[in-house]
């Protein structure tokens, strides 16, 4: 049996896969929640990502473990026996604007850059993931707001598109590429964070999703990336726009899995050696995830274990959360969309009723 670290900010939804795929499997992890807890054999929690490199450098001591793989936050760092995309390929798609430069070389369909005095204007930084801090603005006044809500750091404005927010779940070698599914982004919406990433469908069925697919294959191969990679897309009525990649598992894990019935770690480990599957796998049904953001500051005193076949990222009894702040995800699966959702919907109102009692 191989053993495995996974390191990052959150490591849970792939801890799970590889633990899945018959890893021993250690985690460097921000939450530290019951269900990665349970699929670990040894764990350690840091509070500031720039505890991170020493926390792993700690696991690594203490163990002698046969890969790492690094997932959000964790990118950059360069560690050995790395299973996965190198620090040096995915700092170039770590950078917002660099990643748009890389898209217009390859001629893959991009937003237009906007200069500053053009609205409206989707603005982002060039770092950071998740969406959380992206803000479509209309004049000067609403520029200079986000500016201080993000602290003045570097950003860039792009051209907003109205569409279907989406996702394609690669393979990579870092020359060839596999399309494994593509998948619907679930957005939090509201007046603040509208565009955090809060979910994901699998498969999506939108008229452009082939299109989709083949300009992610056309990106992955062309990126140098390794393993499973993301790329996300806004899908319009026309046209299939690139928008970012992602260079690393992605938070799609669970709906991508449960929808191809597939395990994503072993076939990211295939990648990383050089091999691909023969051909794309057919869903055998419709998967959603949805997380769930405090609707107020709460404690929640249950035990949700008991409900772990429905809900991830699952807190321990006691934990706090401030309003917005993330208590978990939600699952929900079904022969249709429609049924995916509906059994979504059923989860969410036990979760609720339990965290209630």
């Amino acid at each position: 049996m191989k053993s495995v670290l996974v390191a990052g900010y959150t490591t849970r939804h792939v801890a799970a896969s590889a633990s899945r795929a018959r890893y021993d499997v250690y985690a460097v992890d921000h939450f530290c929640d019951q269900d990665l807890i349970s699929c670990t054999k040894d764990h350690l929690a840091f509070d500031e990502l720039d505890e991170l490199p020493f926390a792993v450098d700690g696991m690594l001591e203490r163990y002698d473990i046969d890969h790492v793989v690094t997932t959000s936050g964790a990118e950059l760092l360069e560690m050995p026996r790395r299973l996965g995309t190198v620090a040096d390929v995915a700092k170039r798609f770590m950078d917002k604007g660099k990643t748009q430069d890389f898209f217009e070389e390859i001629g893959v369909p991009v937003p237009r850059r906007l200069e500053k005095g053009e609205y409206p204007a989707m603005m982002k930084t060039l770092s950071g993931a998740g969406g959380w801090r992206n803000a479509c603005v209309r004049s000067d006044a609403e520029r200079g707001i986000w500016e201080e809500f993000v602290e003045h750091v570097p950003c860039m404005a792009q051209e907003p598109i109205a569409g279907q927010p989406a996702s394609v779940s690669c393979l990579g070698t870092g020359t060839s590429a596999l399309a494994l599914c593509a998948n619907e982004q679930i957005l939090r919406g509201g007046d603040t964070c509208a565009y955090a990433f809060s979910g994901s469908l699998t498969p999506c069925r939108h008229p452009l999703a082939g299109r989709m697919m083949e300009l992610a294959e056309k990106i992955v191969a062309a990126s140098g990336c390794v393993g499973s990679v993301g790329v996300d897309f806004v899908l319009t009525d026309k046209e299939a726009y690139a928008i970012e990649i992602n260079p690393r598992f992605q938070g799609t894990v669970e709906t991508v899995e449960k929808a191809l019935g597939i395990n994503l770690f072993s076939l990211h480990a295939d990648a990383c050696r050089g091999i691909l599957p023969k051909k794309r796998p057919d869903p055998v049904c419709f998967a959603v995830r949805r997380i769930l953001a405090a609707p107020c500051d709460i404690t929640i005193n249950a035990d949700l274990s008991a409900i772990s076949a429905d809900i991830t990222d699952i807190p321990y009894p006691g934990t706090s959360f401030e309003e917005g702040e993330v208590m978990f995800s939600v699952t929900g699966f079904g022969k249709t969309r429609e049924e995916a959702f509906a059994s979504l919907d059923k989860h969410i109102r036990d979760a609720l009723q339990l965290i209630k009692e």
